[in-house]
């Protein structure tokens, strides 16, 4: 599918946003296909709004959320679908920034969580993502090893994001952990679509959203019949790292901390 882009025209935000706002209702209108994946940057909420926008457009059966465990997903069933409802409910949550989508979750008719347990990660990272995920791993293509030259990147990834500050060596258990959610998102989208029917939305970061090795390939692998779009979010006309079917990109945000100050200042 023909990628498509958003660039900044102009240093005006208030341009972008229209620009983007104008082209994103041209993507969610007439929609169709079985699931859509919604990638992000977690602390964007121009990209949260995005996500509401495209859920009050295709209206989907069932939105599965990395942000929420299942138990957390169960506390929302019966909850009023307002904002300042949303932002009751999640108080408490796991995620430190889950208010930041209650648009997105009052949008949602039926929420289902799909974060892993830090003892499942903890798991995938010194047994592997397949041992972890059980008798469907070779379903999903857990049991394949990555291309080496997928596996160095996504080694070398994992040792940016985490600050050169652990040994190289433990990178290949960071990309198994990886692995371990992304096939365990697409488990949960599957199951939602048998459960809901089409369409499903995943609304998840965008490395998950990825189409080169994100949740679409282990979806696609273990239901190939199924019809499956990922939309990644960039930021200051940008697009995210990877490749996505659309890719949109909105204002940068305020500069970010360095979250690797810490190490450096303790170095």
């Amino acid at each position: 599918m023909i990628q498509r882009y958003i660039m900044a025209l102009a240093s005006a935000g208030a341009i972008l946003t229209y620009a983007l706002a104008v082209f994103a209702s041209t993507v969610w209108d007439g929609w169709t296909g079985d699931v859509l994946i919604i990638g992000e940057f977690h602390d964007n909420p121009q990209h949260q709004q995005q996500q509401a926008n495209a859920l009050a457009e295709i209206r989907p059966k069932a939105v599965v959320f990395e942000m929420l465990t299942p138990d957390e997903a169960a506390q929302l069933a019966g909850v009023e679908r307002t904002k300042a409802d949303m932002v009751t409910a999640t108080d408490g949550f796991h995620w430190t920034n889950i208010a930041d989508y209650a648009d997105v979750l009052s949008q949602s008719s039926v929420i289902v969580g799909a974060a892993l347990s830090q003892e499942d990660m903890r798991a995938a990272f010194s047994s592997g993502a397949s041992a972890v995920f059980g008798p469907e791993a070779a379903i999903f293509g857990l049991t394949d090893a990555l291309p080496k030259a997928q596996q160095d990147t996504r080694e070398a990834l994992q040792f940016d994001a985490h600050c050169a500050a652990m040994p190289r060596e433990m990178m290949g258990g960071m990309v198994e952990a990886q692995r371990l959610r992304d096939a365990h998102f697409a488990r949960t989208v599957a199951a939602a679509l048998d459960t809901y029917g089409a369409p499903i939305v995943l609304i998840t970061g965008n490395g998950h959203a990825r189409t080169d090795w994100g949740v679409p390939v282990y979806l696609s692998t273990a239901r190939p019949d199924v019809k499956v779009e990922s939309i990644g979010q960039g930021e200051g006309g940008a697009a995210p790292a990877g490749t996505f079917d659309t890719t949109l990109s909105d204002a940068a945000i305020p500069a970010r901390d360095d979250p690797c100050a810490a190490f450096e200042s303790s170095g």
